[in-house]
């Protein structure tokens, strides 16, 4: 079947130029009339052409041929046509077998590349979930890190009362010594004077150092107690800053394999692409082929019209080489014209 470009009307008046010229039609000469133009397209044409132009052949041969001659050229003409058909029917018999395995091929790449494709989307599906986890993990490790911070400087901030009261019990205790000093001084000083300040003084620096001790007995179990507290909330908040940092490794691990199966269909889709080019390029070296073909069977039908045209010469060359003898030999024997039949006029 003809492709769509130069339609058979267009052959048909370049046709009827080149025969108004005196050339005999050709896919080249038609080629050239027209301007454009595939071989294969032009020569359908001319083969449909003359098709037509047999069915309704209705001009008598040539007078005076002769019927062995004119069979003779038919059958010739008939083996060059059929000769030219089978040729050009096995060439386009193997370029569709071509073509149409490398369509299958291409096809064939086509449904890898989307299978890659619908891989690839999966993946990448599958590696925003991950991400999305990923950052939820982290939000929460960022939240845990920042109450640890906190707990840090509440620890911080502990030890710092802690220090004070530590600071506060030292000056007690050294505003005790200087006390016990001055009172002992004092003792010394009025030993005999004064017995029963100094029993007094005793009794009153006795309590105070009671109190300071039952102070320092409540400051130390405070501390003891927080100390406790923030060691039980510091070791939860490790623990669970373990499990988060395992999770995370976790995801990491999933996101390098998401990410390694995504390069894995990005390089076969790229596979599939460069396959499907490569058979692109295939198919239309076959196509060229083909033309190749089809052009070289047209130049071989017209070297055989050619030679039947030269045939053809040839058989009314000699036809009238028979002709001017025969009209010698009645020229030169009158006697006998009645006797011989007239063939210049067969119809």
């Amino acid at each position: 079947m003809a492709r769509t470009g130069v339609r058979y009307e267009d052959v048909q008046r370049a046709i009827d130029t080149l025969m108004a010229k005196g050339d005999a039609p050709s896919v080249h000469k038609i080629r050239e009339t027209l301007g454009t133009g595939s071989f294969t397209t032009i020569s359908e044409h001319l083969r449909e052409w003359r098709r037509l132009r047999e069915e309704n052949r209705d001009v008598p041969p040539p007078q005076g041929m002769p019927v062995e001659l004119q069979e003779l050229a038919e059958t010739l003409w008939t083996q060059a046509q059929e000769a030219a058909n089978q040729a050009l029917a096995h060439y386009r018999q193997e370029a569709d077998s071509r073509v149409d395995d490398a369509r299958q091929q291409a096809a064939d790449a086509e449904r890898r590349a989307e299978d890659a494709e619908q891989r690839e989307t999966a993946l990448s599906a599958h590696l925003t979930q991950i991400d999305q986890r990923l950052e939820q993990r982290t939000s929460e490790l960022a939240q845990l890190r920042t109450e640890h911070e906190a707990l840090q400087k509440e620890e911080a901030r502990s030890k710092e009362r802690l220090d004070e009261l530590v600071r506060r019990l030292e000056a007690a205790e050294a505003e005790v010594k200087r006390r016990e000093q001055a009172h002992q001084q004092a003792l010394e000083e009025q030993a005999e004077t004064h017995r029963e300040r100094l029993a007094q003084e005793e009794e009153r620096n006795e309590t105070a150092e009671a109190r300071l001790m039952g102070l320092l007995d409540q400051e130390r179990q405070e501390r003891q107690a927080a100390e406790k507290a923030h060691a039980g909330r510091e070791q939860r908040l490790t623990r669970r800053l373990e499990t988060l940092q395992e999770q995370q490794s976790a995801l990491q691990t999933d996101l390098a394999a998401a990410r390694q199966a995504q390069h894995d269909a990005e390089q076969a889709r790229d596979n599939a692409e460069q396959r499907e080019a490569a058979l692109r390029d295939q198919h239309e070296q076959l196509k060229a082929r083909l033309e190749e073909q089809e052009r070289r069977i047209a130049e071989q039908t017209e070297q055989w019209r050619e030679r039947e045209r030269q045939f053809e010469q040839r058989l009314w060359a000699s036809l009238e080489a028979m002709r001017e003898e025969w009209r010698s030999e009645r020229t030169a024997s009158p006697e006998n014209g009645n006797d011989t039949p007239d063939t210049t006029n067969p119809a």
